[in-house]
């Protein structure tokens, strides 16, 4: 993760999970599952900023594997949210496929990272 092309796309989505939940919080009137969206989906890139200014590869490790866990628990609340018709399905596809590859990023950085460190 010496690049920012995660920590990039983890501050792009946090901001598009804040604006989600005031648009729920204001239109849908909806206060309870968006304001666990909004913990866990801007938590994913204050762990990744932590994770960039680890002490150490366990801690980097760490933090990585909590953005990793905070962001499918982002996709959780993504999906009750759309299977309980608060967002409609072209508002959940576009941030899901967001949240789809934050995912996919954060797995293969954690799998790399124990790969390496089994390796030493």
């Amino acid at each position: 993760m010496a690049d920012s092309l995660t920590f990039d796309k983890s501050k792009d989505f946090a901001i598009r999970i804040v604006n989600l939940c005031k648009y729920l919080r204001n239109d849908k009137r909806e206060f309870i599952l968006s304001k666990q969206l909004l913990r866990s989906g801007t938590s994913i890139g204050a762990n990744i900023s932590e994770a960039l200014y680890g002490v150490s590869r366990k801690d980097f490790l760490a933090k990585a594997f909590i953005s990793l866990k905070e962001c499918a628990e982002t996709k959780y609340w993504l999906e009750l949210l759309f299977k309980t018709d608060y967002l409609s399905e072209s508002e959940f596809n576009s941030i899901d496929s967001d949240c789809t590859e934050l995912l996919r990023l954060l797995t293969k950085i954690v799998k790399t990272t124990r790969q390496n460190d089994s390796d030493e």
